[in-house]
């Protein structure tokens, strides 16, 4: 593991945001779904694309706050442009399992 410095954790600007729309991604190589997350304020609302199809689906998405990556630069997968990095970690499968706050804060809040 590669150690960083505090100086180099404060350039991954890692928000809280909730999902607005989710639909399927039919076109992706590997099952995904297309996701639209408002964080508010001056970042508004960002796409991208999540490989959960496993654990989550369509129907519940909507209204689930998420944790993302929000400075990446955007990245074209397909006929789809991302421009966030939705977080997760493994299951007991290998599966994504999102990051959540454990209760509903306000969209846009910074990770620290």
């Amino acid at each position: 593991m590669t150690e960083i410095d505090f100086d180099d954790f404060l350039k991954v600007d890692v928000r809280v945001g909730t999902i607005v729309r989710a639909e399927a991604f039919p076109e992706a190589r590997r099952p995904a779904y297309k996701l639209w997350v408002e964080f508010g304020g001056d970042i508004g609302e960002r796409k991208t694309s999540a490989q959960i199809t496993k654990n989550y689906t369509l129907d519940e998405l909507p209204g689930r706050q998420v944790i993302a990556v929000v400075n990446f630069p955007r990245k074209q997968i397909g006929k789809f442009m991302s421009e966030i990095l939705v977080l997760g970690v493994p299951d007991d499968e290998g599966e994504v399992m999102l990051l959540q706050p454990s209760a509903g804060v306000p969209n846009g809040g910074r990770l620290y």
